[in-house]
């Protein structure tokens, strides 16, 4: 597992239904180290902190191997010109080795100097949309379940493209961000997932909430 490039980026004005929209999409690659600290890596900065960033999603890292789907499954129109380079979902971290289907919610890596945990997936917002030019994008992406996912850091440090991705610990609930997305937007009522999915230290307050409220309304259910 590799981390293959890293991107940052501030937030920036762009035009949104006729009206300045603040955004923190537009990211730039990075040569050389950097310093990961607990919000964000140094040079990066999130515009709307009620949705993005905070501890729980201080980075967002991306697999590499979704690009090939995406240029391939994209319109012309949607690429823009462009031949879809690292960070054009907003991410921070492009990985190699790390699929939402293999990643434990809770999980804990070793990143260069770093020591990072995860904790939730990527819900697109309607910037994902501004980003490529096509609302439609937000549906494309939930529908393709190639979200990508969030780090915590856990112990700060230096990270640059090329470090690799060295497991430490997996979570024992088993939950991947697979399964979160699926629970969320396709197979809603997975009884058993649900029921690991509320133990989940690793995800943030207001998704345990919203499983336990999915999981107390299911559970009335059967008993009726």
């Amino acid at each position: 597992m590799k981390l293959i490039s890293l991107q940052v980026g501030r937030p920036r004005l762009v035009e949104y239904n006729g009206e300045p929209v603040a955004t923190g999409i537009f990211k730039e690659k990075v040569q050389g180290p950097v310093m990961l600290r607990t919000l964000n890596l140094d040079g990066d900065r999130q515009a709307d902190l009620s949705v993005h960033g905070g501890p729980s999603k201080a980075v967002y890292a991306y697999p590499s191997e979704h690009y090939d789907y995406w240029k391939k499954e994209l319109p012309g129109d949607y690429l823009q010109g462009s031949d879809l380079p690292y960070g054009m979902f907003g991410e921070n971290f492009t990985t190699e080795g790390l699929l939402e289907d293999k990643v434990n919610v809770g999980d804990r890596f070793r990143i260069g100097a770093t020591e990072v945990m995860v904790t939730e997936p990527r819900l697109p917002c309607y910037k994902l949309g501004i980003k490529f030019g096509h609302s439609d994008m937000l549906r494309r992406f939930l529908q393709s379940r190639r979200t990508g996912f969030y780090f915590a850091v856990l112990k700060e440090g230096l990270v640059k493209a090329g470090d690799a991705v060295r497991l430490l610990s997996r979570d024992e609930n088993d939950v991947t961000i697979a399964d979160i997305v699926r629970l969320y937007a396709f197979e809603k009522d997975d009884l058993e997932t649900l029921r690991r999915a509320v133990k989940l230290n690793a995800l943030s307050q207001s998704w345990r909430e919203y499983f336990q409220e999915r999981l107390r309304k299911l559970e009335r259910h059967l008993e009726n």
